[in-house]
């Protein structure tokens, strides 16, 4: 029986691996302007995934609560938050959870948080950009193509893979994200033009910059047919009132390509917290202060993008209200706010297992690593490790520096001193500019490379 069983399973096994280099090779004929490398990746990552379909692999938090527990708990920090002596309650947080057990003082709905309102400055109904050199990214060279692109604008002779030398280093490696900060460090380094990002943005704060002279780069969900939920940076450069879109720079599809408005603010760049990247010569640092209004202080912008998070909780379904959650944690975690951080992301987590498989972003955590500093300053070193864990199992295999270095915080944390300096040494040899790792190692008397 066993025999027959065998003889069976041969021909089913081929028979799929082949299906799957068909589909793979039908993708190359139909798109060949796309590099090689890109479809022989993607055709490694589905045969990953048909054997080990990462959508079914979930993280649980060990110390979760229940959701009433954890909305009034968060509403009573945004309250401290915005209250006139914000600056103390949010450094000696007053609230914090136990267990599901902890009883609290109802405090005011979200609906009350409202942000202060700009001053408009009025800027023309159309306006475009150009000057800027369209790249096509190299495979999941995202992040650098689009610092590239953006840069150009100011004059910057350079492409995709100057930036990709400092931002993913190491090219044996298939780093899979780049963070805001890493490309803001770049040019804060090396160029000589400034940068800032920022979270919580709007369709209108884009436009006032773009009216400014400035294109912004901005990072939102994507959908692609045929595949999972991923995130992909673009280069805002243009906008039409009148059409109801902006002018984006896709390093994916092509130049000059059209995106709503509707899209923008209601869909996609929720799933990153609304957030932008601005650069900019020193010539123009008084005009984007002048922008960015209360938001040019980071502390203030975390606080505006906590409420308007909480806002979303509380009139969202199913995977924006993942995001919704997800976000108020990463802001709170901002404001250190752990605690609280961490039971919004406890809520994020629960909802992602509640999800229809097709529809869990199981990529999430190559990109939003905020959970990581949550439970670590709560000192739930059970779930960094097991949250590392379950990352790497969604990528499909070990190449997230942020992973490594955090679940190498909680070894430490739990005194296994020698895993740690494995998993801080691990981050290095993906990232070698990756300085947490470096601060990491030298602090416990270790050899940087």
């Amino acid at each position: 029986m066993r025999a027959m069983q065998g003889r069976l399973l041969f021909p089913a096994l081929l028979g799929m691996a082949l299906l799957c280099l068909a589909a793979g090779l039908g993708t190359i004929l139909i798109t060949i302007d796309q590099p090689l490398d890109w479809h022989l990746n993607r055709i490694r990552g589905e045969v990953s995934r048909f054997f080990n379909p990462p959508e079914k692999v979930l993280f649980v938090p060990q110390e979760s609560v229940e959701t009433e527990v954890v909305q009034t708990v968060v509403a009573a920090t945004l309250a401290a938050l915005f209250s006139p002596t914000a600056s103390q309650a949010a450094s000696s947080p007053t609230t914090t959870v136990a267990s599901s057990q902890t009883t609290v003082t109802p405090s005011p709905t979200a609906t009350q948080f409202q942000p202060p309102t700009p001053t408009l400055t009025p800027i023309p109904e159309r306006f475009f950009l150009n000057g800027i050199t369209h790249e096509y990214q190299q495979f999941n060279n995202c992040a650098p193509a689009n610092l590239s692109m953006a840069l150009s604008f100011w004059g910057w002779r350079g492409n995709q893979n100057d930036t990709r030398a400092y931002l993913r280093p190491n090219r044996n490696v298939d780093d899979k994200n780049v963070m805001p900060a890493e490309m803001v460090a770049y040019v804060e380094s090396y160029t000589p033009y400034r940068a800032i990002w920022r979270v919580a943005g709007d369709v209108f704060l884009l436009k006032q910059f773009i009216a400014a002279g400035m294109p912004v780069i901005i990072e939102k969900g994507l959908d692609p047919p045929n595949d999972w939920w991923l995130g992909h940076y673009l280069v805002l450069s243009g906008y039409d009132d009148e059409k109801g879109y902006f002018i984006s720079q896709d390093s994916l599809v092509r130049p000059d390509l059209p995106l709503l408005y509707e899209e923008i603010q209601r869909q996609w760049w929720r799933d990153f917290n609304y957030v932008y990247i601005l650069l900019y010569p020193q010539e123009k640092a008084l005009q984007v202060a002048a922008i960015l209004g209360s938001s040019f202080d980071e502390r203030e912008n975390l606080r505006l993008a906590a409420a308007k998070a909480m806002q979303e909780v509380t009139r969202l379904q199913g995977r924006d209200l993942l995001f919704a959650w997800f976000n108020l944690g990463a802001s709170l975690t901002g404001l250190e706010d752990y605690p609280a951080a961490a039971e919004a992301f406890d809520q994020a987590f629960a909802i992602y297992q509640a999800l229809p498989e097709q529809e869990r972003p199981y990529r999430l955590m190559w990109y939003r690593v905020e959970p990581y500093a949550a439970y670590y300053y709560t000192a739930r070193y059970q779930d960094v490790i097991q949250l590392a864990n379950a990352t790497f199992m969604w990528v499909g295999q070990p190449v997230l520096e942020e992973s490594y270095y955090w679940r190498g915080m909680a070894y430490q944390a739990l005194g296994e001193t020698r895993r740690a300096i494995s998993d801080f040494q691990k981050a290095l040899s993906l990232n070698p500019n990756f300085t947490p790792a470096q601060q990491a190692l030298q602090a416990l008397g270790v050899e940087v490379p």
